[in-house]
């Protein structure tokens, strides 16, 4: 199997030593390399063309949410997740506004970081609860209205039903005796009518719109 490779960002030392101890003791993780800032993670990201990147916010030169928009952009096949201290508002929302696939305070069990690297290589989201609350919080009070959700089709609204509650494409194929090929094809439509970049974005703008009673 190959290696998912990981570059590491924070600019405290031992933050990086800590991780970088535990990550090595992962037989499918290779740490590639380790920067101070967002900046030296810029140049590194285009020489070392890592898998992942797990990504600190608050740091010199350049902070994490900058770093992560400009990865993400130039990089859309890199994965970053936010690995930082701060889960109040004004770091959780512009982080995913970024591009951040995950977000994950320091303080959580090793485990589950090797299980959101796994699941960003994947293409899948976890959130720390504190974030998830953050951003039902955010949908709660946004009032951007958008389009209703008589724009998708029966099935696609199926879809997305599914995918309000959680679930990976596997599951919803099998939830609705489909194809998960075909799944793949629904959530391609209904990110391109709801003009929404990721199927997070769709589920949010759907719960805060009440399309579903769940």
């Amino acid at each position: 199997m190959k290696k998912i490779k990981v570059l590491i960002v924070d600019d405290h030392l031992v933050v990086l030593r800590g991780l970088r101890y535990f990550l090595q003791t992962q037989s499918m993780i290779e740490i590639v390399d380790q920067a101070l800032n967002g900046l030296e993670a810029l140049d590194k990201v285009e020489k070392l063309q890592p898998d992942v990147v797990l990504m600190d916010l608050k740091m010199p030169e350049m902070d994490g949410v900058e770093a992560t928009k400009r990865i993400t952009s130039k990089f859309p096949h890199m994965k970053v997740i936010i690995l930082t201290s701060f889960a109040d508002r004004d770091s959780v929302l512009p982080a995913i506004k970024a591009g951040a696939i995950g977000y994950q305070l320091k303080d959580i069990e090793p485990k589950v970081l090797v299980e959101t690297i796994i699941a960003a290589v994947n293409g899948n989201r976890m959130l720390h609860p504190q974030v998830t609350n953050q951003l039902i919080a955010h949908v709660a009070t946004d009032p951007e209205v958008v389009k209703g959700i008589d724009i998708l089709t029966i099935r696609e609204q199926h879809v997305l039903e599914q995918i309000t509650l959680g679930r990976s494409n596997k599951e919803i194929a099998a939830e609705l005796h489909i194809a998960e090929k075909t799944v793949k094809t629904h959530i391609t439509h209904i990110l391109g009518k709801m003009e929404v970049q990721d199927r997070t974005q769709a589920a949010l703008y759907a719960i805060r719109n009440h399309w579903f009673n769940t």
